[in-house]
């Protein structure tokens, strides 16, 4: 086990960055994930496996009997579940984690985004605030992650930020349903766009480009065209000699020493057998549930209460998105199923609406294979038999819909703990999530669902519906999950500084989602992977190798 630079936990979009970051720099790496690498003849595209069904098995992990996790209902209950319950709130466990599968939109968060409790003040039962960072501050990072890693888009979005370089690739074209809701934004005034995507539109950095495949959301590439981090960065690092990946690792604690610095980690390898490896930095990338839950296992004599945890913020705030839809019957066929299904998208009711508190996008939606179609209804249609069969057959490729994720409101109670009593299969103290969604994001997304509910009839749809999220009393979660170890300037209410460096511990990072202090109301992926080109570079110039 000889001593390394730099141990990364977690292979996904931030995780992968961070090592590239460092490997290319001569720092020696080692790379832990709690999975396997992806294959596609391993991970079909079977929609009862894949990530938005899961109805017979979960191609991208985590398995089903290892890894269990808690909810805390309201009354004290404690209720085990698994990655087949959809509260459950799983990111993928393989290298590449979400991005594997992932829809791949490749959103720049807006410039308001950042600064939402100075444009729209506090918000009461909510720790709403601003980032100790600018959009100007991390526009060079979301240049460098669309070029390196590769995004495919144009700069007609009127909403957007400011650009210091275009897009490497051109946008994808409109499908049929996305050309009819583009046009119909068009007539209403509205601002429609091609959506940006970390997808080849054309052969690029050495891969093919998009060969149109309908099956996309949900699962993995048969070309290699869709663009995460285990066909991107993390084969630039191990290019360099200086990244080792540990796959089926289990990484179950940080070592801190008795100065307040992380000397390494133990961990389970594949065999089961546990292991200390050391180095002078630690990053922690596992996404927000997971990376809440090593920090908390982490305990030390200056850190009893876990890493990075003296003032009870780590695991708070825990958030993703309460995604909201309008969905319309049209009397033709509107969907021509050339993937990857989503093409065009709005900014329109993203900020500065009255009376709403920042926002979220609107975008036509991925597709859905027939499982999954058979669970979307308007009210009183029939769920099973003959009539369940004939709405199947009939308004399959005649349904579109409009989506879109509301911008939740960060709540201090909403939070990813460890449980006291259930561990894992290597004897870890499991996460357990309690809390819910602030009761704004419901008006929120009632608000922006009947936006969507406007364009859909507008469009021509016969007949509509929108669905809209209910209070819930479990935190959101899955692959937009955010905000458990949130940066700031003041160490008693933030987790890391602005440079994602865990307070008190100078040589401990953390490059994902848990790290964003509001989630934007786009998918959040651009932002973790320029968040952590961002904190690769400081430590590349602050520390040596």
């Amino acid at each position: 086990m000889k001593h390394v630079n730099a141990i990364v936990i977690g292979a996904g979009a931030g995780g992968g960055v961070v090592a590239k970051e460092l490997a290319v720099n001569g720092f020696s790496v080692i790379l832990y994930e709690r999975g396997g690498w992806p294959d596609y003849d391993r991970h079909i595209n079977d929609e009862l496996i894949s990530q938005r069904v899961q109805a017979l098995g979960n191609a991208y992990g985590p398995d089903w009997v290892r890894q269990p996790r808690v909810i805390v209902h309201p009354d004290g209950r404690r209720e085990t579940i698994y990655p087949d319950d959809g509260r459950y709130g799983h990111n993928a466990a393989c290298v590449g984690s979400g991005t594997v599968s992932y829809g791949a939109m490749a959103w720049r968060f807006m410039p308001e985004d950042f600064r939402l409790k100075s444009i729209y003040g506090a918000v009461e039962g909510s720790t709403l605030d601003d980032w100790p960072i600018t959009y100007d501050d991390l526009e060079p990072y979301y240049v460098k992650a669309e070029w390196e890693v590769g995004v495919s888009g144009d700069e007609t979005n009127p909403f957007a930020g400011y650009r210091s370089k275009p897009y490497p690739m051109p946008p994808f074209e409109q499908n049929r349903e996305g050309k009819v809701l583009f046009d119909t934004c068009k007539r209403m005034g509205l601002h429609p766009f091609p959506i940006p995507m970390l997808r080849n539109s054309v052969p690029y950095n050495g891969r093919a480009g998009c060969v149109r495949n309908h099956t996309c959301c949900g699962y993995a590439c048969p070309c290699d065209a869709k663009n995460g981090s285990q066909n991107t960065v993390i084969p630039v690092a191990i290019r360099t000699g200086n990244c080792q990946v540990k796959t089926n690792s289990i990484v179950a604690e940080i070592v801190i020493d008795d100065k307040s610095r992380a000397t390494g980690v133990r961990y389970f390898d594949e065999n089961g057998k546990g292991h200390t490896q050391t180095a002078d930095i630690v990053i922690v990338a596992g996404a927000a549930t997971e990376t809440a839950r090593l920090l908390l296992n982490s305990k030390s004599k200056l850190h009893p209460n876990g890493a990075g945890n003296n003032h009870d913020w780590v695991g708070r705030n825990l958030q993703a998105h309460a995604y909201v839809s309008a969905c319309g019957i049209f009397d033709f066929d509107i969907l021509d199923h050339a993937g990857p299904g989503a093409t065009m998208a709005i900014c329109d009711y993203s900020h500065h609406n009255p009376g709403i508190i920042g926002g979220g996008m609107l975008a036509n939606e991925f597709f859905l294979l027939p499982y999954d179609f058979s669970r979307f209804r308007p009210s009183g249609e029939p769920r099973w038999g003959i009539g369940h069969k004939a709405f199947q057959r009939n308004n399959y490729y005649r349904i579109a819909r409009l989506v879109g994720p509301i911008q939740e409101m960060p709540v201090f109670e909403s939070r990813a703990t460890v449980d006291p009593s259930v561990k894992d299969h290597w004897g870890i103290p499991v996460v357990a999530l309690s809390g819910g969604r602030h009761p704004l994001d419901v008006e929120h997304g009632r608000f922006l669902a009947t936006k969507a509910e406007e364009i859909i009839k507008e469009a021509g749809a016969l007949k509509t519906w929108i669905n809209i999220p209910g209070l819930s009393t479990v935190p959101s979660g899955g692959q937009h999950q955010a905000g458990t170890c949130r940066m700031g300037n003041d160490p008693k209410s933030s987790v890391v500084n602005k440079h994602c460096q865990v307070h008190d511990i100078d040589n401990l990072f953390i490059a994902d989602g848990s790290v964003l202090v509001t989630n934007g109301g786009f998918n959040p992926v651009l932002t973790i992977m320029a968040t952590a080109f961002r904190t690769g570079e400081y430590i590349v110039k602050n520390f040596n190798s």
